[in-house]
């Protein structure tokens, strides 16, 4: 490639002096150059004329085809130049409902502004589903609660970050006023929570019986965000994941009429980033996802929830006991 570059260069200048200096080589180094390539072609695209180079007809053709090369090259390497840097690319991105409707496509509409060589293909999925794609090799990364499944040989990457869970109740409760609440608290008190099929109804129910306490179910939700107005009403109250409380402080959909107290035996929500394990994450995709653990990891600590992260469990079984 360094013959062809000698060579466009030679046929762009009005000396071979001139040429060397545009390539920043010796003038001896750019005519080595030229003789290279004319016996690897086996034709001369030059005649000799004292000190002078000029190009025969066939020179002329050369000149096209080694510009489109050269330049297409020039274009290839500032696209791979992007993409290392994590400039460019296709980033295939899910999130289950409550952070896809605010938190994390927030982040990503920052983290990436108005870049226009990135395209994005962003979901909302269930945290099964979600799984499955990062299972399946179908996604970069997604973010989802941390389920229990039953493979034994692991087919995805998890990172787990676990934080404390908050008591979600109106701002005129008389819970309101404690600084924490206990699941004795709760004993016999309308709740709200996700559907009976989800980890996080399960457990609440099971903390409330360990402490003697009656669970009342009078509400349950796909995810939490829309039990925000039955809390505000003053219908339940609910046990929520941390991230739903910065959500409901963030976009303020209720007015500060739904307030969150911690749980006071540090009851603990888990989160998984998944992705996959047998298709390397490109330099985009992997700039993203740590960049949203850093991200998730700064708004659990800003509302006081201990946040931890857990080891990638893909070296072992993905069982995980959330239920």
């Amino acid at each position: 490639m360094s013959q062809i570059r000698a060579f466009r260069a030679v046929m762009n200048s009005s000396s071979l002096l001139e040429a060397a200096q545009k390539l920043g080589r010796t003038q001896p180094a750019v005519s080595s150059a030229i003789r290279s390539l004319e016996e690897n072609l086996g034709l001369k695209l030059f005649e000799r004329r004292g000190r002078q180079l000029v190009p025969v007809p066939e020179a002329y053709y050369l000149l096209e085809e080694a510009s489109e090369i050269l330049d297409r090259l020039s274009a290839v390497t500032g696209t791979m130049k992007g993409l290392a840097a994590g400039q460019r690319g296709h980033l295939n991105i899910a999130a289950m409902p409550g952070p896809s409707a605010f938190l994390f496509p927030r982040f990503i509409s920052r983290v990436l502004g108005d870049n226009p060589d990135i395209l994005v293909s962003l979901s909302s999925r269930t945290s099964p589903q979600i799984r499955e794609l990062a299972a399946t090799q179908g996604i970069d990364f997604g973010f989802a609660d941390l389920l229990v499944v039953d493979e034994r040989v692991p087919t995805f990457r998890q990172d787990v970050i676990s934080a404390d869970c908050f008591c979600a109740m109106p701002s005129g409760h008389p819970l309101a006023e404690s600084a924490e609440v206990s699941f004795r608290d709760l004993d016999n008190v309308p709740l709200g929570s996700l559907q009976s099929s989800h980890f996080m109804h399960k457990a609440t129910v099971e903390a409330l019986r360990q402490v003697g306490a009656e669970p009342n179910m009078v509400l349950d939700s796909q995810y939490f965000l829309p039990m925000m107005q039955f809390i505000k009403a003053g219908r339940c109250l609910s046990v929520v994941d941390p991230l739903t409380v910065v959500t409901e402080q963030e976009m303020n959909v209720t007015g500060g009429e739904v307030v969150f107290k911690p749980i006071k035996q540090g009851f603990r929500y888990r989160y998984g980033i998944f992705s996959p394990l047998y298709r390397p994450l490109s330099s985009l995709a992997r700039k993203i996802k740590d960049g949203w653990q850093d991200e998730v990891m700064d708004m659990l600590v800003g509302i006081g929830a201990h946040p931890d992260i857990e080891m990638d469990r893909s070296d072992q079984p993905n069982g995980v006991a959330d239920e």
